[in-house]
């Protein structure tokens, strides 16, 4: 029988992709890809665009796409099996790509055509992939000395390794946790839903009462409403905890993060850099940590005033009106979201009861298929989860791109929200292929029949990354390795998604997504007035949080040593004393779950968030210019020179040149302060 995941001609074929298919399949096109590279770098192999880069292309596409589909499946589906699959293949993976990084028969083959006639005649796309295979091979350790390459492997696979039981550690003590309550009154402050979902999870057990765990849908209610301070203190210290050496030693991921570190500056030191995040910026915007430490404590300059002025007043507020003499961590979402009611006169309790997932959706394809003239439809595909759905985008007609909806949080599913591409738009053999996208979430789930309701936060989360999708969807870039997100600058990539987020705080995007759960009443203007109102309360504090985490990544990446005497947290505190207005205890284990640094290919580029809301910011204002002119940011005419000049172009040219092509200048943070409300009065 064939095996479905070597059958890379369409759709991933979810329906009959087990994990006994993983090894063999990933076997087989590692072998392909090793005899195909063994043949291109024989003499006989000009170092042209057709014999060389095309069949190298096309057999690291086959590759990478079963290998995305073994990691989508681990992610989204972490059972045993599963887990077991992708970690045996794992090492065999890292260390093919490993080998390819330092082949240096390939590299000369790429260096040769790089200074081959041919090279002048190439497209500007074609170009910029031969320049990206330079330095990738250099980062690579590709002109390391012989006797250093296998220490050089050794670290890239080990990485592997520890990033995916970084991971699995986070998922198992997250999933090991919950808080049972027996007694109703414990429940009081909760909203129904919540209160819901923790009794059928209960239900599911076999138990009375109520369970709640650390998943995002039960935890962070239960930290904003829950009366119970008590309950809000145990939930709070399980969830600071996780994955440390507070719980199970074989769920503790402080030697995990030490290991990375220690290998990190070991694979910088060997490739000739001072420290690990000289190596992550080669390939970003920011030239330098330096650079990126001005960028940061700049920002947290002109946000301090105003952090200080939000945890002052929340202090002064809990105090006189909560009875809390002490604010503590595991009252600062009870007390903002007090304190909101209070000062705007609603909850986002409340809002939620506006914003049912058929409304989101249908408001979220609406401002798609209005700024970008395209048409979205639900299509069929298979799937890992009954849950997911299928949708196509057509534009006069003609399908340009597909993608998967993932939304709900499952225990077997990994925590946050992210966009990964399942296919690459590319010209093949047999015509373009169309690009295919995975959009995944954790929101609630429906509960005893009833329609599934979205904070108006989910619903920015969701625009998030179908930002990220809509880069990846409608490139019209032809060349795979700068097709759609392939190619963009890592501190770039946020640009579109963030972009994406601010078309939740129009009134006519909300008029046309919102209908109350129990009477189908649209958004009132006075409540959206009210959201308004509130749309930068405690955005100082907030900004001074990522702040936080963007500068403690940056040291650890840059002036930390591991084993020289402090330790990673020590760091943290240091961190803390520049930047933050509000410390956590000092059992708080914040690193243990930070996954975007240890486990998402975010190490030293945390600061991207912040670096591309710049960017998109300052992108959104253009259609604001509009709007004010026209009455709507949805339109047309401007979203086709954003289509246009950024969306379409992917990562075919540098991230700079496509944003100075649609705004005719370069980047200025104004706009982002004003959206945060960071200016002076």
């Amino acid at each position: 029988m064939t095996n479905p995941l070597l059958d890379l001609t369409g759709l991933p074929r979810f329906d009959a992709i087990q994990p006994e298919h993983v090894a063999p399949a990933i076997r087989q096109l590692i072998d392909e890809n090793r005899a195909l590279i063994a043949r291109l770098t024989q003499a006989a192999t000009p170092p042209s665009w057709d014999a060389l880069m095309v069949p190298l292309t096309d057999a690291g596409e086959r590759l990478s796409r079963a290998w995305g589909i073994v990691g989508h499946l681990h992610s989204v589906n972490d059972v045993p099996p599963w887990r077991e699959a992708y970690n045996a293949l794992l090492p065999e993976v890292s260390g093919f790509y490993a080998d390819l990084g330092q082949n240096l028969a390939l590299f000369a083959k790429i260096k040769a055509l790089a200074a081959s006639p041919e090279y002048a005649t190439l497209s500007p796309a074609r170009k910029r992939i031969v320049d990206n295979d330079l330095r990738d091979f250099r980062l690579s350790g590709a002109e390391l000395p012989d006797a250093v390459k296998p220490r050089f492997k050794e670290i890239q696979e080990e990485l592997s390794a520890l990033a995916a039981k970084f991971s699995e550690n986070l998922l198992d003590a997250t999933n090991a946790h919950a808080e049972w309550v027996s007694d109703q009154a414990g429940l009081s402050g909760l909203p129904a839903d919540v209160i819901g979902a923790a009794r059928a999870a209960a239900e599911k057990e076999g138990k009375p009462g109520w369970k709640f765990t650390l998943h995002a849908p039960s935890y962070i209610p239960v930290l904003q409403y829950a009366d119970d301070r008590a309950l809000r203190a145990r939930i709070y210290r399980a969830s600071a905890t996780r994955a440390s050496e507070m719980g199970k030693a074989e769920w503790d991921n402080t030697p995990l993060i030490e290991k990375i570190l220690a290998l990190r500056a070991e694979e910088a030191q060997l490739l000739g850099y001072a420290n690990y995040a000289e190596v992550s910026l080669a390939p970003k915007m920011a030239d330098t940590p330096a650079q990126v430490a001005t960028f940061l404590h700049d920002l947290a300059a002109k946000a301090r005033p105003f952090g200080e002025r939000d945890v002052a007043e929340l202090r002064a507020f809990a105090r006189d009106h909560l009875g809390l003499e002490t604010l503590e961590s595991w009252d600062m979402g009870y007390a903002a979201e007090k304190l909101r009611e209070a000062r705007y006169a609603f909850s986002d309790e409340e809002v939620k009861q506006y914003f049912p997932e058929h409304k989101v959706v249908a408001g979220l394809f609406r401002v798609i298929e209005s700024v970008f003239d395209v048409k979205l439809e639900a299509d069929h595909a298979p799937t890992w989860h009954e849950d997911v759905r299928f949708f196509r985008i057509n534009r006069d007609g003609r399908l340009i791109g597909q993608f998967y909806l993932d939304l709900y949080a499952r225990e077997t599913k990994r925590g946050g929200a992210w966009m990964d591409d399942a296919i690459t738009r590319r010209q093949t053999g047999a015509g373009i292929q169309t690009p295919v996208a995975y959009l995944n979430c954790n929101f609630p789930a429906p509960v005893g029949g009833k329609a599934a309701t979205f904070s108006h936060d989910d619903v920015i989360t969701l625009f998030h990354e179908t930002g990220h999708g809509l880069h990846h969807l409608l490139t019209r870039v032809e060349e795979y390795s700068v097709s759609g997100i392939h190619g963009v600058e890592w501190d770039a990539v946020e640009l579109p998604s963030q972009f994406m987020e601010n078309f939740c705080w129009e009134w006519d995007v909300l008029q046309g997504m919102t209908a109350h759960a129990e009477t189908g009443a649209p958004l009132p203007r006075d409540l959206y007035d009210k959201m308004i109102a509130a749309k930068n309360f405690q955005s100082g504090m907030q900004t001074l949080r990522q702040v936080e985490f963007a500068l403690f990544d940056l040291r650890l990446h840059s002036d930390f040593q591991p084993g020289a005497g402090r330790s990673f947290m020590q760091i943290l505190d240091e961190v803390r004393r520049e930047v933050a207005v509000v410390v956590p205890p000092e059992w708080n284990r914040f690193p243990h779950s930070f996954s975007h640094i240890f486990a998402g290919g975010y190490a030293a580029g945390y600061y991207s968030y912040k670096w591309a809301e710049v960017l998109s910011a300052d992108a959104y204002e253009a259609f604001e210019e509009v709007a004010r002119s026209k009455g709507s940011t949805l339109d047309a005419a401007i979203g086709k020179r954003f289509l246009d000049e950024i969306l379409a172009v992917g990562g075919s040219r540098p991230a700079i040149e496509s944003f100075t092509a649609f705004r005719g200048r370069a980047p200025s943070p104004d706009a982002l302060l004003r959206h945060n409300g960071m200016v002076a009065a």
